[in-house]
């Protein structure tokens, strides 16, 4: 038996976080991984999708190059490299977290782990077993790719994402089901290297927990670049064959059979709360995620639970911000706990959504008296010089006060951008505020003064 004042089951960008944030506080730390520190994040979420998608987007200016008054006569692409640039970034960032631990002396042990009691951990792997006993406990085990009856996951004909970002070529044919940000990306990253790709949404729109107009123009984008779009359609089947799939759809009670090489599900995930030991403890879950309160502690108080194994929104950025409020509550640390109508969500397609807060249909709903104000890229110098005005900023005030209640970007960079808001928001900013902060010309960030501006009627450039 080894003894700790903190132990983190789960090693992605919750619990490492937490593990960092636990020693700058003192705490003999461990953290508990059976595979590469990072977590699916970082070897096969966020960053390696990243990398492929912009290994799509130079692709594409590469073959738009004539624009910019380049001429480039052949394109040839490698396939194979492409994937690899993106496991190498991948790595690499891989090796960086396992520095990280043995800087701030961390103990790193290998193995699944399970709870066998309020502060022990048993931990198993193929060479030995390590019994933990922590005064503290935080579990970060994440999740995986949901999946139903008739639709399941095979690896080969019905792939996951983590199957989608390892394939040898691109596919002729690839029906994605779910055109949330994991749908979406992946559906602009093949159709950029010429899959033709129909996307299947069960909503009435595209990245339906958008913004509608937020919706509407990634929809109008998808179709312009050949990207077929089936909205209102249930998936009840997939058939996965020897050389192809047939996925049976059902609109308004007419049937139809979709067929493509391939079949990517991409209809959320689910949290890793089985075998864990959560049952014996008797900690509480509820549709398929750990129940916490404000400080991310489970119904044992010296246990934690952080990132998407607590449920939605399932964002890395959430979990690294939640481990950090559970170590420092576990540490006795003064706590605040994590804004959650602050959050920004990022979809990084082309053109690219960054939005926080609320939607304009959410702030009416609630009673708001809303002022909302667009400035499209159409209208940006610095949009226009760089060849790409797709999009807008979107900004939704109270306004009776005129603080910002809600904030979305689509178009070129809109990822970025939305920091902004974030800092605004947090700081209880109003329209006036934003409009009047000088943003520096020519620039995107331009267009959230504007926004800003024509909320109250005052918009300079539209």
């Amino acid at each position: 038996m080894v003894n700790y004042d903190l132990a983190i089951l789960g090693g992605g960008p919750g619990g490492y976080v937490a593990a960092i944030r636990g020693a700058q506080l003192g705490l003999k730390t461990c953290i508990i991984e059976k595979d590469k520190l990072g977590g699916i994040c970082l070897n096969w979420g966020c960053i390696p999708t990243k990398a492929l998608l912009k290994n799509a987007e130079v692709y594409n200016t590469i073959k738009n190059a004539y624009k910019y008054g380049i001429k480039v006569d052949k394109i040839a692409v490698d396939f194979p490299a492409n994937i690899k640039r993106s496991r190498d970034v991948s790595n690499r960032l891989s090796k960086g977290i396992e520095f990280l631990m043995k800087k701030n002396e961390i103990t790193h042990i290998y193995g699944m782990g399970k709870l066998t009691s309020k502060t022990t951990i048993e931990t198993n792997n193929s060479k030995k077993k390590v019994k933990v006993n922590a005064k503290k406990i935080i579990i970060a085990t994440g999740a995986r790719p949901r999946s139903f009856p008739g639709m399941e996951i095979d690896g080969k004909r019905v792939i996951s994402s983590k199957e989608a970002m390892m394939l040898n070529t691109p596919p002729k044919k690839m029906i994605i089901i779910g055109s949330g940000a994991i749908g979406s990306e992946f559906a602009y990253y093949y159709n950029e290297f010429g899959t033709e790709v129909h996307l299947v949404e069960m909503m009435d729109r595209v990245l339906p927990v958008e913004d509608e107009d937020v919706s509407k123009e990634v929809a109008r984008n998808f179709k312009k670049s050949g990207i077929k779009i089936s909205l209102g359609t249930k998936v009840s089947q997939i058939e996965s064959l020897k050389t192809k799939v047939k996925v049976h759809t059902e609109k308004d009670d007419k049937k139809e059979i979709l067929e493509g090489d391939l079949a990517l599900l991409a209809v959320g995930v689910t949290g890793n709360i089985e075998n864990i030991g959560l049952e014996n403890l008797g900690i509480t879950t509820a549709n398929g995620a750990i129940q916490i309160n404000e400080f991310n502690q489970t119904n044992i108080q010296n246990i934690y639970a952080i990132g998407d194994v607590s449920g939605p929104p399932w964002l890395a950025h959430l979990a690294s911000a939640q481990g950090h409020v559970a170590a420092d509550h576990a540490a006795g640390h003064e706590t605040k706990p994590v804004d959650y109508s602050n959050i920004p969500g990022c979809t990084y397609c082309q053109p690219q959504v960054g939005s926080l807060g609320m939607t304009e249909a959410q702030a009416k709903e609630k009673g708001h008296d809303v002022k909302v104000g667009k400035f499209s890229f159409q209208a940006s110098g610095k949009a226009m010089a760089v060849g790409n005005t797709t999009g807008f900023v979107k900004l939704v005030f109270d306004g009776k006060y005129g603080d910002l209640l809600g904030a979305h970007i689509v178009g070129s960079e809109a990822t970025e951008l939305i920091a902004e808001l974030g800092v605004a928001k947090a700081l209880e900013t109003t329209w006036e505020d934003i409009a009047m902060t000088v943003h520096a010309h020519p620039t995107l960030s331009e267009a959230v003064m504007e926004a800003a501006m024509d909320a109250f009627g005052l918009a300079i450039h539209q």
